[in-house]
């Protein structure tokens, strides 16, 4: 998650015993006892109508569905351990208008801000002059997640689905947003283009004469925006929680806000999360529960795009939705619910360009960062697991109702394997325990809240629960996280690894997985799970920290070559190797470097007895920095071809960047240009696989 969009108030206001208090204690024991559900006792197979601000709904050309390469299923036992062994020297820190990539590679520009996708959309201009057409046909702005989806095997063309965070108002527009002198927005077109700027862009790219490049005016090549009609599925489709003017029956939403982490599903389709979006709305009245717990704001939106509501240029209320007010008799009448359609993972099959994006309710309703299954076996339900991206909140998981079929894999319909995988299933909430075990705690209607009532006291259906998420796991006694943000799968040991961001407002209470106060560098935690659906058993994999700080601090002993700060992006690719990118938020690793993406292979950082190792003085030299973004970005989404020869990475937000197509030239001293939001792609200058 951008710094420029996060949220520092506390919403969760329960007595729930927070994860740095459990993990305080945890760490005094810290000799981890392996029980029958401990760290790598498993294996894995990894992953493997009229749209607002002239946003349209028709197909991006008349293409028929592309069928992805075929996957075959293995025919053997995985290993549950790596082979891979990282073959770059790790790179200084760097604080420049530029990339920085170790010896031996390359790193260039792709699909930045504003390039256009098709014929309707004018090329990029550098005064920040394009129109809100230009826009909603064009890369939007402020990359984060996204993933490589091949349309051959050669590893050589493929879609790329781009997650748009946010926007920067003084760079999208010559001037920034024009207003009068109350701070009311006057502009039609510029509230458009930044509806528009958000989203997801589907890009196809080809590899020519090894170089990646944008094709041009593909029938794939599509945006997601704020303002894209989509379709609401699982608990809450068809809902009276979501009637609105626009949609009476409760079936449908209009546009996907704050897209900031991803995933994807083993059937071929692209998840994309919706993060900070309660601030996008405004309540005047007074809050319903949900509407409290989750953040909506009393005071004004985001960006004031409620402001041109009732204008004469204003269709279908496309401003007057963002202001939630209840108005009207009834919700039919208003727009009282339209948040309500907001807040979850939407999945999109970015090889039908004629499909919609679908809403699944099921996986919960709250600010997610990002949406990762864990391990695949045939029989066995699916488990999605997802992080709610604020102080103090919480972990979940969705476990299907439907058992996996390897076949799905190469499904045609694959809109109807998500109907099938994540439309019915049961959520839960993690409870954190000191002696290294945790508790998944269901929410639904008959789960025992701490104070021995059940949800069902509390709410009249699965829909209600789905509504207000993180007050249900108020009620069971979820343990509050610090930031809980992007979360990766160990294609080997099946162990599952979380990002805990920081946070600085823990001041009074700390647990055993969130044990340092003040936490401003944020730590890694993974987990196993149990032979039951509700048990799991975790320990913490590394602690962010300066290199200069105490060993209370430094519990991992990181030195300048792998110190860093406020882990973010998470991604293991299917050789084992993980990737971490950060989102600094420390002056002490600030005044060092800017943010970055580390590389580590986990599973074979094994002891004696051949257990798993974390991170400490004497293994920390695995963990080692392959890229340096440039000045003011955060570095954030991973993606890499199925051959390893290429990663994808996005930088966000940098202050004076790109000045060329070469990502790793500097931008002249003195000179200052519009910055551009942009993927960079890494090869290594011999062809061979990335990070070996």
């Amino acid at each position: 998650m951008s710094k420029a969009t996060f949220d520092p108030t506390k919403y969760n206001q329960s007595n729930n015993v927070p994860f740095a208090k459990v993990m305080e204690n945890h760490l005094s024991r810290r000799e981890f006892v392996k029980r029958s559900i401990g760290l790598s006792a498993m294996t894995a197979f990894a992953g493997a109508g009229l749209a607002a601000c002239g946003s349209n709904n028709d197909p991006a050309g008349t293409a028929p569905p592309t069928t992805p390469p075929t996957t075959t299923p293995p025919t053997t036992t995985p290993p549950t351990k790596s082979s891979a062994v990282l073959g770059f020297d790790s790179i200084a820190g760097s604080k420049t208008d530029a990339v920085a990539i170790p010896a031996g590679y390359s790193a260039y520009v792709l699909a930045p801000w504003g390039t256009p996708l098709n014929s309707k959309a004018n090329a990029w201009q550098d005064d920040g002059s394009n129109t809100a057409t230009d826009q909603e046909n064009a890369v939007g702005m402020h990359h984060d997640g996204m993933h490589f989806f091949p349309l051959n095997e050669a590893a050589d063309d493929g879609l790329l689905c781009i997650n748009h965070e946010y926007i920067d108002q003084n760079a999208l527009h010559p001037m920034g947003p024009t207003a009068d002198a109350n701070g009311k927005r006057t502009v039609i077109d510029e509230v458009c283009k930044e509806i528009n700027a958000h989203g997801i862009s589907v890009v196809r790219i080809q590899l020519k004469d090894n170089i990646w490049q944008v094709v041009e005016n593909d029938a794939h090549n599509r945006r997601f925006t704020g303002a894209s009609v989509m379709d609401i599925a699982g608990p809450l489709a068809y809902s009276s929680y979501l009637e609105t003017r626009y949609s009476p029956d409760g079936s449908q939403a209009r546009g996907t806000l704050n897209n900031c982490g991803n995933g994807y599903t083993p059937w071929g389709t692209y998840l994309t999360c919706e993060e900070n979006w309660p601030g996008y709305f405004v309540s005047h009245g007074t809050l319903t529960a949900d509407q409290s717990r989750i953040g909506i704001s009393t005071t004004d939106t985001r960006y004031g795009w409620n402001h041109l509501a009732g204008s004469d240029e204003e269709r279908l209320d496309e401003f007057a939705r963002f202001d939630i007010t209840p108005t009207g008799a009834s919700a039919a009448n208003d727009y009282r619910n339209e948040a309500n359609g907001h807040g979850y993972i939407v999945e999109i099959d970015p090889y039908n360009p004629n499909s919609r994006a679908i809403k699944r309710t099921a996986l919960g309703r709250f600010r997610h960062e990002g949406c990762t299954f864990g391990k695949l076996e045939v029989g066995k339900p699916i488990t999605f697991y997802s992080g709610h991206d604020s102080r103090f909140e919480y972990l979940y998981k969705f476990v299907s109702d439907a058992v996996w079929d390897e076949a799905d894999a190469n499904s045609s319909n694959r809109i109807a394997m998500g109907d099938k995988y994540m439309n019915a299933g049961t959520l839960y909430v993690a409870k954190f325990s000191e002696d290294g075990v945790g508790e998944w705690l269901p929410l639904t209607l008959n789960s025992t809240t701490t104070d021995g009532k059940t949800l069902a006291d509390s709410f009249d259906s699965v829909a209600a629960i789905i509504l207000n998420t993180a007050g249900a796991a108020d009620l069971v006694g979820a343990t509050p996280m610090d930031r809980p943000e992007w979360a990766a799968v160990d294609p080997f040991t099946g162990s599952v690894y979380l990002t805990l961001t920081n946070n600085t407002k823990r001041t009074e209470e700390t647990n055993a997985a969130n044990p340092r106060l003040n936490n401003s560098f944020g730590h890694i935690i993974r987990w196993d799970e149990g032979a039951a659906a509700t048990e799991f058993s975790w320990d913490i994999f590394v602690f962010g920290a300066p290199t200069a700080a105490d060993e209370d601090t430094n519990r991992s002993g990181l030195n300048d070559l792998n110190q860093f700060a406020s882990p973010d992006g998470l991604a293991f690719d299917k050789r084992g190797i993980m990737w971490v990118q950060t989102d600094n938020g420390a002056d002490e690793v600030e005044d060092y470097t800017n943010d970055q993406m580390l590389a580590i292979v986990p599973s074979s950082m094994l002891d004696a007895d051949n257990k798993q190792q974390v991170v400490s003085a004497d293994t920390q030299n695995q963990l080692k920095r392959f890229f340096v973004g440039p000045n003011g970005c955060e570095v954030t989404g991973f993606a890499i071809t199925q051959d390893y020869s290429t990663v994808f990475a996005n930088i966000q937000h940098p202050s004076n960047w790109p000045y060329s197509a070469n990502a790793a030239q500097p931008t002249p001293a003195g000179m200052t240009i519009r910055p551009r939001a942009a993927t960079v792609v890494i090869r290594k200058d011999d062809g061979g696989e990335v990070g070996i």
